[in-house]
């Protein structure tokens, strides 16, 4: 268990604690807040106070009694404060407003017109901000804006280079959304926010150490270990896209050869598709929006036992198995969580792959039994993740890492 401290002056610290305590629970007492987070009784009440105080949480209920009188049970309030969560992907922008639970309220999502480069793309972006905005609850508690974007990306700077958008490199992303909305920007990997947004709204249902692995356009990855986002010293960490599953394989847009990314992005996987049946894969070549088809018909075909569709995603499965194993056996987590768009309507089939990897070829397989699960979240994990980004800064910065 992680401890917190009495000391006055990590106030904020154990603040953190307690309101995610309450958060990841479906209600509880002071008393096992205390036994929790470790903190005193009367530490625990000063917090409680003041999160009522500001309107956090609610007094809500009764524990049931053990002798004497029943404890008050204490609740998040979900209302009391929403962010702003925008998922860039190159095929689309995804837009919502959560409420402190993670939940969304307003929801949004458009084509990103990648071709029109990265200042109009960003104008474009700014004005759906203000438009979700003014549909929110209460456009005035909105905390801020969490973006998450394909990396590498410098957050100290806010600075991106996504490398599925054309001439975005060395783009001062933060900044510019945050003149343009008006609202602070928190800035991230959508593969780490897609972990976040899973950690903060799947509650008790998520592991404190797991591993994310993220399909969208490309395929990243993320890693919770001991209830934090570990990110490593350049945010790369987990970048389980870019593991190497063929030496000999096809070239990466990263400078090296077979990495995983090549066989299970679902560019990779529709040209694969398209060269096995003989067909020119010019026509989705054209843009990103011809992919994305391209590769949900794919996926469509294998659910319905067409076999060249069937072989192309076993074989992404396997190779993703390979991947997963490395991954594992460096890292000795419990739970790998598959999500993305480009899960969505396969994510079984490749976790049947994964799970049977996992079983048979890593080390601590004989000591547990490694849970595979799909994102609790779904489909819009990216932009969820990036509202909690958010959240998690104001709120519980010891636990998220932000």
């Amino acid at each position: 268990m992680r401890t917190s401290t009495n000391l006055l002056w990590l106030g904020d610290l154990n603040q953190s604690r307690v309101l995610d305590a309450v958060r990841r629970a479906e209600g509880i007492s002071r008393v096992d807040l205390a036994a929790q987070t470790g903190l005193t009784a009367q530490t625990v009440s000063n917090i409680v106070r003041r999160l009522l105080e500001d309107g956090l949480i609610l007094e809500d209920g009764r524990a049931t009694s053990r002798g004497g009188k029943p404890a008050t049970l204490l609740r998040l309030d979900p209302g009391a404060y929403y962010a702003v969560g925008m998922h860039i992907d190159p095929a689309s922008t995804t837009l919502v407003v959560t409420d402190l639970a993670g939940r969304v309220v307003v929801r949004a999502r458009r084509r990103t017109p990648s071709s029109q480069g990265p200042e109009r793309v960003i104008a474009a972006l700014a004005r759906s901000v203000h438009a979700l905005v003014a549909r929110a609850p209460a456009p005035d508690r909105i905390l801020g804006l969490g973006v998450a974007v394909p990396g590498p990306i410098d957050r100290g700077d806010g600075v991106v280079t996504p490398p599925h958008l054309p001439g975005w490199r060395s783009v001062p992303l933060r900044e510019a959304l945050a003149e343009r909305t008006g609202l602070p920007v928190v800035i991230d990997n959508d593969a780490t926010a897609a972990t976040i947004g899973e950690r903060w709204a799947g509650g008790g249902e998520r592991s404190e150490d797991m591993a994310f692995i993220y399909v969208g356009t490309g395929v990243g990855g993320g890693l919770v270990l001991d209830g934090r986002v570990y990110r490593g010293g350049t945010s790369n960490a987990a970048e389980i896209g870019h593991v190497t599953v063929d030496p000999r394989g096809p070239w990466c847009p990263c400078g090296d050869r077979g990495c995983l990314e090549t066989y299970v992005s679902p560019h990779a996987v529709a040209s694969e598709a398209a060269r096995l049946r003989g067909d020119d894969a010019a026509d989705f070549e054209r843009g990103q929006a011809r992919t994305v088809a391209a590769y949900r018909k794919v996926c469509r075909e294998a659910r319905t036992g067409d076999p060249v569709a069937s072989r192309v995603i076993e074989t992404a499965g396997e190779r993703l198995g390979e991947a997963a194993v490395t991954l594992l056996n460096l890292m000795d987590v419990p739970m790998v969580v598959l999500g993305g768009w480009g899960m969505s309507q396969v994510g079984d089939l490749y976790a049947r792959k994964l799970a049977r990897a996992v079983a048979e070829r890593t080390i601590a397989r004989s000591a547990r039994r490694l849970r595979v699960e799909p994102s609790l979240i779904g489909e819009d994990v990216g932009a969820i993740g990036a509202a909690t980004l958010v959240l998690h800064a104001a709120y519980s910065p010891s636990v998220g890492g932000v």
